[in-house]
């Protein structure tokens, strides 16, 4: 065979799927049988990312992506007002107005989140071991509001991103060295968990939902430490959520009602939780 035939081939036979290396190789990877391999690596790569950057503990912060900072919540009602003004029968816009005006009022929230994580971060960090450090789901909201209090301070924070339907980007306000991404919700609630110290959650919708249940299912079975989880916001959740109710109904008992607190101050949040771990003598 002439060599310049012989060179073609092997060349042929390097840019083939089949030589590639096989954690190169994309496709491969994505194959459903590989699904124990990726789940492994998702784990491992946020692990040794955290402790690397010495990433003792956290407390988490969950809460509805669609909670603005006031200033943008407000502009968010007059663009709408100036819309209804130009059409005043147009009913879609008449709801689209009255939840704006809803998300308005609970825009407090973000201001909330934000000074909960400036507290805890300006009181925590140091360049030894990082302590209750803020790790959200790294996207806008509350999310936004926790991690950029945190940059606030020049304090770190992490951020859990998952890949959507919709693209979720990042906030800003993650650390750079702590800004991850999943495709496996159990790996990312597995990695909320790990380190936590608290779980604070903020008025927010399915998500928020999600991820608080399955944290209490976990306390109130006993597979994870026990821990402070905070309701912020006790009116919007007394609404929500009718635990009472759930005790009355015999599927819960009146001891799980002890599994979490309210509050509506960042301050006091910070407090509980800051003397939930002083009378165990840890911090």
């Amino acid at each position: 065979m002439p060599k310049n035939n012989q060179t073609k081939l092997i060349k042929n036979l390097m840019r083939s799927p089949a030589y590639r290396l096989a954690f190169h190789d994309n496709e491969f990877m994505s194959e459903d049988f590989n699904r124990p391999v990726r789940l492994q690596l998702e784990l491992l790569k946020t692990e040794m990312r955290l402790r690397e950057e010495k990433i003792v503990s956290t407390i988490v912060t969950f809460g509805g992506t669609r909670i603005l900072e006031p200033v943008k919540a407000k502009a968010k009602v007059r663009r709408i007002e100036q819309k209804l003004k130009k059409s005043p029968k147009d009913e879609s816009l008449k709801q689209l107005l009255t939840r704006a005006k809803k998300v308005e009022v609970k825009s407090r929230f973000y201001d909330e989140a934000r000074e909960f994580a400036r507290l805890v971060s300006s009181e925590s960090q140091n360049h030894q071991s990082r302590e209750f450090v803020m790790v959200t789901g790294g996207g806008p909201g509350i999310m936004e509001a926790s991690n950029r209090g945190a940059h606030d301070v020049g304090a770190k924070s992490i951020g859990l991103n998952i890949t959507l339907p919709e693209e979720q980007e990042p906030n800003a306000y993650i650390s750079e060295e702590l800004c991850f991404q999943f495709h496996y919700f159990a790996l990312r609630k597995m990695h909320f968990l790990l380190r936590a110290k608290a779980l604070v959650a903020f008025p927010g919708g399915f998500g928020t939902l999600d991820e608080l249940f399955e944290a209490l299912t976990l306390l109130q079975t006993r597979k994870i430490i026990d821990l402070p989880i905070i309701l912020f916001g006790e009116s919007y959740w007394k609404k929500v959520i009718n635990f009472r109710y759930l005790v009355e109904e015999g599927t819960i008992d009146e001891k799980d009602l002890k599994l979490f607190v309210f509050a509506d101050k960042a301050a006091d949040a910070w407090n509980y939780i800051k003397t939930y771990y002083q009378s165990r003598g840890e911090i």
